[in-house]
């Protein structure tokens, strides 16, 4: 069962739908026990990164997800889930998880931000699993006004090009994390879905 985290904001429903389309049993959540204890987790990306820590402080959700991945569960973060994978998140002045080392900051320059709609992604690392099917420049739909900065650059997987190149995926242990929304992505996107549920289920019994 793979646990998509419900902090309060935003229709969750297109990542479920989207993981059960490609085999996975998903369920959204806001339990932070169901978290815990899942055999991987979804953080979905969608409001502003200050409210979104605050929420899931207050309702212990931030732990679980600590939990969950000091156990080493699989963990998929999309969009503002994978800028709260980081030390700091600038929109807010917050900290977030502290689960890599990084900085989210916001976008210094592009045609126009936020940055929304289509846009390619070069992958550093061709052979890693989240990039398997997936041909390098291939498009993904991107929504976002901030950016993750990795503190250590041996953790950006693949690259986007705005106005300046940033980190668009990382991939960290048993991290992985997307600026963009796969389930908004069509056929690519539910490909780097698809080889999520693989990745799961090849690492966790």
């Amino acid at each position: 069962m793979i646990a998509i985290i419900d902090y309060g904001a935003g229709n969750l429903r297109s990542i479920q739908k989207a993981l059960e389309h490609v085999g996975a049993q998903a369920v959204v959540t806001a339990d932070p026990a169901t978290v815990a204890s899942a055999r991987a987790v979804v953080l979905p990306g969608v409001g502003s990164g200050g409210a979104a820590m605050q929420r899931m402080k207050a309702t212990g959700l931030d732990e679980a997800i600590r939990e969950a991945t000091a156990r080493g569960r699989p963990f998929l973060g999309i969009c503002l889930g994978m800028q709260l994978l980081a030390e700091h998140h600038a929109e807010g002045e917050v900290e977030g998880l502290r689960l890599f080392a990084g900085e989210v900051r916001r976008i210094p320059q592009g045609p126009k931000i936020p940055h929304m709609g289509w846009n390619q992604v070069q992958p550093l690392n061709p052979a890693l699993p989240i990039f398997k099917g997936i041909p390098a420049g291939a498009f993904f739909y991107f929504a976002h006004s901030y950016y993750v900065e990795p503190r250590d650059p041996s953790g950006v997987a693949g690259v986007t090009d705005y106005g300046t190149p940033y980190c668009s995926v990382i991939v960290s242990d048993h991290l992985w994390g997307t600026q963009f929304h796969p389930e908004k992505s069509g056929t690519m996107g539910l490909r780097l879905l698809a080889n999520f549920v693989r990745w799961v289920g090849e690492h966790v019994p």
